[in-house]
C-alpha cells in the first residue's frame, strides 16, 4: 500500500459509506443514526489501479473532556496525524455549519494534505452545499455520492499522483525479505556469494514492548540524543517513529513504537490503533527487539509480540531492561532463561540480553545480539553440506512409515534467505508428521548455528521431477534392425 487516506468528518456525513465503498466490502457498519462508528477501522482500499489503505473515523465533534465522544475525538486526531491524505466530508444536503468550520482550521493546521469532498452531492440537492464548501478555504471542493458511486473518477485522479510520491518512501522503508536463492548460487559457499554486488541499506529494528518498558529511552541512549519524548508516564508514544543514526559502526534505521497492553486494559480505542502501528512496525524491520520490564517479564502481549514477528519471519532479539535495579541478578537472569526457552520454544536460542536503557548498561551485548540475528537471518548453507547432513539426519532418526510405506526424503537444498527457507523433496511430503519436520528444524538450528532465527521447511513432491518422464524414447533404426535380424 502506497499511502494512507483519512476519511474525516461531522457524525453521519457518510465516511462509513464511502469506506465501504473504498475497500468493495460492508466492513463499516452504516445506520443514519449518528456516531454509529466509534473505533477506527483500516481497510485495504482499491479505486481502479489504485491501492492505498484507508481509515475510518469516528464523527468529529467539538468536545475536548474524557467523554466517549472527547475520546473519540482524540482517536480522530491521531488518525490525522498518522495519515499522509485527510478526506475532510461535508453533507452537501445540510451545507457548512459551524462545527464544519471549526474542523476546518483544524485540519489546515494538522493535515499536510487536505482534499474536501461534498457527499450526498448527487443531482440538485447537493449544489448549494458544494457551493457553500469553498467558505471552507480548503481549494475545490469534490462532489461526490458515496452511496451511488458518483465522482469516484474525480477522486482517482486526485490520489493517483501521490501514488509515484509515497513509493520511493515505501520502497525504502520495507525491508527486503523472503530473498530466492537461485540453484547456481544455492551451490556457492558463503564467502564466495559474498563477494557478489548487493546494496547496502541501514539494518532496520523496531523496539516493541509494552507500554512504560523504555522503549523511547533506550532508542534515545542508542542513538545519543534526546529525539523521543520520554516520562513516567505509560503510552506517552502513540506513532511508530523512525530515526537514522550510526549505532557502533552499524548504518541503523530504527523504529520507536507505542506501548502494547493486554488488550482487556485497552481503555481507550487510541491504544488499540498505537498496537496496530507497532505491529506494522514489525513488517518494516529485519530485527524486532521485544523489550521487556524486569519487574513484568514475558506476560502474554510480551508473547503475542515475540510470536507476531516470528510469524512474520523476523529476527527476534529479547531485551530485559531496568537491569539497573535488580538486586538478584543471578537468580533473575537464570528465571528468565528457563522463562524463555519454556514461553517460547519456536525462538528457541534466540538473543537474551539484559540493559539498562537509563545508564546504557548493555548496550554493547544487545547490539552485537542483534548483528549476530541479522547475520543469522541471513545465513546461507551449501546445498552439498544440506544433503549430507540430511543423510545422518534420517540414519539417526528415519521417517515414519504410515501405512507400512517408508517415507523418502531424497533430496535437500535453500532456496530463500531473510528468513532461512529450505525445500526437502520427497514421498508423500502431505504424509510427513509435524514432529518429524520439527526435529528436522531442530537439527538444523543446532548443526548450522542458526539460533533463534525463523525457519520455513517446504516440502515437495518428487513425482513430477523425472524430466524424461514425459519423453517419448525411439529405438535408432540401425539398432532396430540388428535386433529384428536376431
Amino acid at each position: 500500500m502506497s499511502f494512507t487516506l483519512a476519511i474525516v468528518g461531522r457524525p453521519n456525513v457518510g465516511k462509513s459509506t464511502l469506506f465501504n465503498r473504498l475497500v468493495g466490502r460492508k466492513l463499516a457498519l452504516v445506520d443514519d443514526q449518528p456516531g454509529v462508528t466509534r473505533d477506527l477501522r483500516e481497510g485495504d482500499a482499491k479505486l481502479f489501479d489504485l491501492r492505498f489503505t484507508v481509515i475510518d473515523t469516528a464523527g468529529l465533534e467539538e468536545v475536548t473532556d474524557d467523554s466517549l465522544q472527547g475520546r473519540m475525538r482524540r482517536l480522530t486526531e491521531r488518525a490525522v496525524d498518522m495519515a499522509d491524505v485527510c478526506l475532510f466530508l461535508i453533507d452537501g444536503r445540510v451545507g457548512v455549519n459551524p462545527t464544519d468550520e471549526v474542523f476546518a482550521e483544524i485540519l489546515r493546521k494538522k493535515a499536510a494534505r487536505v482534499i474536501l469532498g461534498v457527499n450526498k452531492a448527487e443531482g440538485r440537492a447537493g449544489e448549494e452545499g458544494a457551493l457553500e464548501a469553498w467558505s471552507l478555504g480548503l481549494g475545490e471542493p469534490l462532489r461526490i455520492s458515496a452511496e451511488h458511486g458518483e465522482g469516484m473518477d474525480d477522486l482517482y485522479r486526485l490520489l493517483k499522483p501521490l501514488e509515484g510520491e509515497f513509493a520511493e518512501r515505501e520502497a525504502e522503508n520495507t525491508p527486503l525479505t523472503d530473498v530466492d536463492i537461485s540453484e547456481e548460487d544455492a551451490e556457492l559457499e558463503a564467502d564466495e556469494f559474498a563477494h557478489r554486488p548487493t546494496v547496502k541499506k541501514p539494518l532496520q529494528i523496531a523496539v516493541i514492548g509494552r507500554p512504560n518498558a523504555g522503549k523511547s529511552t533506550l532508542i534515545n541512549k542508542i542513538i545519543g540524543q534526546d529525539r523521543l519524548l520520554t516520562g513516567p508516564e505509560a503510552g506517552i508514544t502513540r506513532d511508530a517513529i523512525s530515526v537514522k543514526s550510526d549505532w557502533l559502526g552499524t548504518p541503523i534505521r530504527i523504529f520507536d513504537t507505542a506501548g502494547m497492553r493486554k488488550r482487556a486494559k485497552v481503555v481507550e480505542k487510541l491504544e488499540k490503533l498505537s498496537v496496530a502501528d507497532g505491529l506494522r512496525a514489525v513488517r518494516f524491520a529485519e530485527v524486532v527487539v521485544v523489550l521487556l520490564d524486569v519487574d513484568i517479564p514475558f506476560e502474554s502481549q510480551d508473547l503475542r509480540i515475540a510470536d507476531y514477528a516470528e510469524s512474520e519471519g523476523r529476527a527476534v532479539v529479547i531485551a530485559v531492561n531496568k537491569w539497573d535495579l535488580e538486586d538478584e541478578k543471578q537468580d533473575k537472569l537464570a528465571e528468565l532463561k528457563e522463562m524463555f526457552d519454556r514461553l517460547l520454544p519456536q525462538l528457541r536460542g534466540a538473543p537474551l540480553v539484559t540493559v539498562s536503557a537509563k545508564t546504557g548498561r548493555g548496550l554493547d551485548r544487545l547490539h552485537d545480539a542483534i548483528r549476530r540475528a541479522h547475520d543469522t537471518w541471513n545465513k546461507r548453507i551449501t546445498t552439498n553440506r544440506l544433503n549430507t547432513w540430511l543423510g545422518a539426519m534420517t540414519e539417526a532418526h528415519p521417517p515414519p512409515a504410515p501405512g507400512g510405506h517408508r517415507i523418502k526424503l531424497r533430496y535437500m537444498t535453500q532456496v530463500k534467505t531473510r528468513p532461512p527457507g529450505f525445500v526437502i523433496k520427497c514421498s508423500r511430503p502431505e504424509e510427513l508428521a509435524d514432529s518429524y519436520k520439527r526435529y528436522l528444524v531442530n537439527g538444523l538450528r543446532e548443526h548450522f548455528d542458526m539460533p533463534g532465527t525463523p525457519i520455513r521447511l517446504f516440502l515437495r513432491s518428487q513425482a513430477n521431477d523425472n524430466p524424461f518422464k514425459e519423453r517419448k524414447f525411439h529405438t535408432p533404426s540401425r539398432l532396430r534392425k540388428h535386433m529384428d535380424k536376431k
